[in-house]
């Protein structure tokens, strides 16, 4: 899918389709010599140690800096958002948090919506859904309705990051030009294919910087979890207290090591492992789509009508990727211009992977596929593209890699290395290792150097925290949550025995109601809670 997380918010994808991706996108791989060794799992058990080998997150000093206090003291003008009950603002925060009295400002789209009531307000509760690039303050607005408990004790805020939807965004093809990057071979099967796709990497490199060029050295994790607290220090309150899914974990786990002294309650749902190597983190995601598909295909050949047989899970996997063959060779109609091509097709199973509800869906879109009609795969395509009926594409493609490519190293830097990891992507996924492995290679051709690394994040000192993870997660697999769990020092891990991405808000009571309560009165869940 041509791009480096595939770490996506459920929400998105599943509205997105009126049927049925935030993180994306998981951290980028890299083989290069500055990461460490790898590390297949982010931790053995709950209890497990984290690796002292990788370097600890270290908190910022607890005051504000003086040339930062402009950016605090600033008040927020606010109007209506044209949605109910939501007012918007925007919040000035520097370019460049090294020299901000030089810095440029940038202008950061908020939204909030009000407590309602009954009870005494709690203070402001910031959401992101993930991505990297998923939008805030559209996950607030439409996918995120907090229980009415909660909506009535805490005003709802949403920050768009940097560089991300109606927050001054990255900027990279035209939509036509989109169109045809999507379409892109990313199982090359040729040199002449391979060229093919480094031509696109490179194509779609440069137009980012072209268009962002100033932008993109300065859309960091860190520098958006820094924004985060200039925005807690507008809002009045003395800690943030936040819910993140999926890439949202990793930018509220950066906060609280960040600022430790300043972080309340913060609930981290389908959580990332900032402590894994990239090249360990690509694989482990590969491995987690191969365990969604496999519950997905287990499933499915119970079922008379299932297209991809009734024998077993491995025969489905086997006849999926003998239709990803077939359509490799011969693209299926799709009553537009643009035909079902391979990597179309997988990118529409795999968005119908972030949760089960589209299962039923998936099947009768293969169904469709096989005998030729590629339309639904389409759909589900575009829906994880943010792709519009009208052909125009959303940010979040373009803020994606510029957030990845800027927080870890590439995951490989010639092509000549992703074929020598095609047997682990493989072993890791027979469906869909191969493409995962080169869509790894994007970030060897960004054209701003990475300023972050690999690094644990402790955060001692901050209150207790909620890491959620499911079991069978896709995009963010479950040992990732015990790893990030097992790094910062007041975490406590809450498991979810189940498929899908992230597990807050769909259904669990079990899970609603030990966040509910954490969120309202601080109380954490028994240690080993596990939920279904």
């Amino acid at each position: 899918m041509a791009t480096s997380r595939l770490l996506r918010s459920t929400a998105a994808v599943f509205a997105a389709t009126a049927l049925l991706i935030s993180g994306c996108s998981a951290q980028n791989s890299a083989t290069d010599t500055s990461t460490p060794p790898d590390r297949t799992n982010g931790a053995k058990d709950e209890n497990a140690a984290p690796d002292s080998s990788v370097p600890a997150l270290q908190p910022l000093p607890a005051a504000i800096p003086a040339d930062l206090r402009p950016y605090y003291d600033q008040k927020l003008s606010w109007r209506d958002c044209g949605v109910s009950g939501f007012q918007c603002a925007t919040m000035k925060a520097p370019l460049d948090y090294a020299a901000p009295s030089a810095s440029t400002d940038l202008k950061l789209a908020v939204a909030r919506k009000k407590a309602t009531g009954p009870g005494s307000r709690l203070g402001s509760l910031m959401v992101n859904p993930g991505g990297p690039g998923g939008s805030a303050i559209d996950y607030l607005q439409q996918y995120a309705p907090q229980p009415a408990a909660v909506r009535a004790r805490y005003d709802m805020v949403a920050m768009d990051p940097r560089g991300v939807a109606r927050s001054e965004p990255v900027e990279c093809l035209s939509n036509q030009q989109m169109d045809s990057y999507t379409q892109t071979d990313q199982t090359p099967d040729s040199p002449a294919e391979v060229n093919k796709l480094t031509t696109a990497f490179r194509d779609f490199a440069q137009g980012c910087e072209s268009h962002s060029g100033k932008l993109l050295p300065h859309v960091s994790t860190v520098e958006a979890a820094r924004d985060m607290d200039v925005l807690r220090g507008v809002l009045g309150d003395k800690k943030l207290t936040y819910v993140g899914a999926s890439y949202g974990t990793f930018l509220g786990a950066t906060y609280a090591g960040l600022y430790p002294s300043r972080s309340g309650r913060l609930v981290l749902d389908g959580a990332m492992n900032p402590a894994l190597n990239s090249r360990t983190t690509s694989l482990d995601q590969t491995a987690g789509f191969n365990t969604a598909f496999t519950a997905f295909a287990a499933d499915c050949v119970k079922k008379s009508d299932c297209p991809l047989g009734t024998k077993s899970a491995d025969d489905a996997g086997r006849q999926l990727s003998a239709l990803f063959k077939k359509l490799d060779a011969h693209p299926a109609v799709t009553g537009e211009s643009r035909p079902l091509t391979e990597s179309l097709a997988t990118t529409g199973v795999i968005a119908a992977m972030y949760d089960q509800k589209a299962w039923p869906v998936l099947r009768e879109y293969l169904a469709q596929a096989e005998k030729g009609n590629g339309r639904g795969l389409l759909t589900l395509s575009d829906s994880y593209y943010e792709r519009s009926p009208d052909g125009a594409y959303a940010n979040q493609m373009y803020a994606n890699p510029a957030v990845n490519c800027l927080d870890l190293p590439p995951a490989f830097t010639t092509p000549d290395q992703v074929r020598a990891a095609l047997p682990s992507f493989r072993k890791a996924s027979p469906v869909f290792g191969d493409n995962f492995a080169w869509a790894s290679l994007n970030c060897a051709y960004w054209p701003v150097k990475a300023t972050g690394s690999v690094h644990r994040i402790e955060a001692k000192g901050a209150d207790p925290i909620i890491v959620v993870g499911t079991t069978r997660d896709p995009a963010t697999p479950y040992t990732w949550a015990k790893g990030l769990a097992a790094q910062l020092s007041s975490a406590t891990l809450l498991t979810y025995v189940g498929d899908g991405h992230t597990a807050y808000g769909r259904g669990s009571q079990c899970i609603d109601t030990a966040i509910n309560t954490y969120l309202l009165e601080g109380t954490t869940p028994p240690k080993n809670t596990r939920c279904t």
